[in-house]
């Protein structure tokens, strides 16, 4: 199955080409902001690598959060378009699952996600063992991760991977990169699609509202 995948929900901007269990073109570019205006050169930079065309394409992959509102919507967009003009499938993951897809041995392993939500608290997902997800993600504070761990412990991954990890006395720290890299979750997606197993929706996961508030009239 040739996989278009990405991901600009968090502080960088990733996308991948796969053709089975073959990765054929992948960019990944660390970046806080600035994802609209990267995004689609760098599909069309994957793409031309791979040697396919968007027509090529057989399914879409993108995560829909937790993370920035404004990745997560670019996203989410670029994946609606895409497959509206291309008439390929298009699949959802969350963040947590993204990060998730980089431990190598996800799907044998429990695994809990950490993502840094900031003030103290972190978006949390727990996994397996296998990659069946035990529950939705959630943001709770950083010290009150431990009712989220797998029963087994199991192996712990993400930026607030460390700030929950005293909450967790059995588990450890996994070796594996904190952002989504669409040529992992890429594959997990494929694979997730073949197998019919249900995913999220492709619409914008956020778990805690925006800090910019429209101004109060009169004010």
């Amino acid at each position: 199955m040739r996989v278009l995948a990405f991901d600009t929900a968090l502080a960088a901007c990733s996308a991948a080409v796969l053709d089975g269990d073959r990765l054929l073109a992948h960019r990944d570019v660390a970046m806080p902001r600035g994802q609209a205006e990267r995004l689609m050169p760098m599909i069309e930079a994957v793409c031309g690598e791979s040697g396919l065309g968007l027509a090529d394409i057989e399914l879409i992959c993108a995560t829909i959060g937790p993370g920035t509102f404004t990745g997560v919507r670019i996203g989410v967009a670029a994946a609606r378009g895409l497959a509206l003009a291309t008439g390929a499938p298009a699949l959802g993951l969350t963040t947590c699952e993204a990060v998730a897809a980089n431990v190598a041995t996800f799907g044998v392993d429990p695994v809990l996600v950490a993502m840094d939500a900031r003030r103290g608290e972190a978006y949390l997902q727990a996994f397996g063992p296998g990659p069946a997800t035990l529950g939705p993600p959630v943001l709770r504070p950083c010290d009150a991760a431990g009712d989220m761990a797998p029963p087994a412990g199991g192996l712990v991954v993400g930026s607030a991977a460390a700030l929950v990890l005293p909450s967790l006395p059995r588990a450890r720290l996994a070796d594996a990169p904190a952002l989504p890299s669409a040529a992992r979750f890429g594959r997990f997606a494929a694979g997730r699609f073949a197998d019919a197993r249900p995913g999220p929706d492709l619409a914008p996961l956020y778990l805690r509202a925006p800090d910019a508030r429209p101004p109060v009239a009169g004010a």
